[in-house]
């Protein structure tokens, strides 16, 4: 079924009720920010040291979604192997991309505006995502969006998406329930975590991820992110 001329896609399962979720947990890149950019920057850098050929950002955005290890291995993978131990390039990499993180990132288009709505709506925001997490806050405080989240939680932690604890940890903090909760993602890892903490889970079909947003299994997918503020009952 469509809304909202096209920006909605609503599944065939039956639809939890969005409006009663008074806390909302999003992914960050490839649903807040988009950060193919700065990402491919110090990816082909890195490669660059050892010899490398340079990635097509149309490329590593495929690569993305899985922390800094997965996007450093696939891209040293395609580019004719590794070239030393995973964890000394993974490292040399941070070291590129961490002061650099918000260069040439931006919010996607309607993120700032939608948050403030879910905000003065008193919806409880966090983030939840897989980027290492000196990083994630340098993007958030960099794009001004950092005071919409009362909680955020990195990759830096021993259980990551789409393992639930990573998920759930976002939302005790905030003081919600997952029963009362929304995921908000590009990817499976997103949604294979919200279904594991008992969440509703909401897609945007322009993130990163090699399957059509569609096939992911969410319960609904956004074409546009102003979008959620109809789903949330928010007009």
């Amino acid at each position: 079924m469509r809304a909202n001329s096209q920006t909605v896609t609503l599944n065939d399962m039956p639809q939890p009720r969005f409006g009663h979720c008074d806390a909302v947990i999003f992914d960050l890149d490839g649903t807040l920010v988009d950060t193919v950019l700065d990402l491919g920057d110090s990816l082909n850098r890195l490669l660059a040291e050892y010899g490398r050929a340079p990635i097509r950002p149309e490329e590593i955005r495929r690569m993305i979604g899985d922390g800094a290890a997965k996007l450093v291995e696939r891209g040293f993978l395609a580019a004719g192997g590794l070239a030393a131990p995973l964890p000394a390039l993974v490292k040399r990499f941070l070291d590129i991309y961490e002061p650099a993180a918000d260069a040439r990132s931006q919010p996607f288009p309607g993120v700032p505006e939608t948050l403030a709505r879910l905000a003065a709506a008193r919806r409880r925001l966090g983030v939840c995502t897989n980027k290492p997490d000196e990083a994630t806050r340098r993007i958030l405080e960099a794009l001004e969006l950092a005071p919409y989240f009362g909680a955020v939680s990195g990759g830096d932690v021993p259980a990551r998406k789409p393992d639930a604890r990573h998920l759930l940890g976002v939302v005790e903090r905030l003081g919600a329930l997952p029963a009362r909760s929304l995921m908000v993602g590009d990817s499976m890892n997103d949604v294979t975590a919200a279904r594991n903490a008992g969440m509703a889970v909401v897609v945007v079909s322009f993130g990163y991820t090699t399957l059509p947003a569609a096939q992911l299994g969410a319960d609904a997918v956004i074409d546009e992110f102003p979008a959620l503020s109809g789903l949330l009952g928010l007009g």
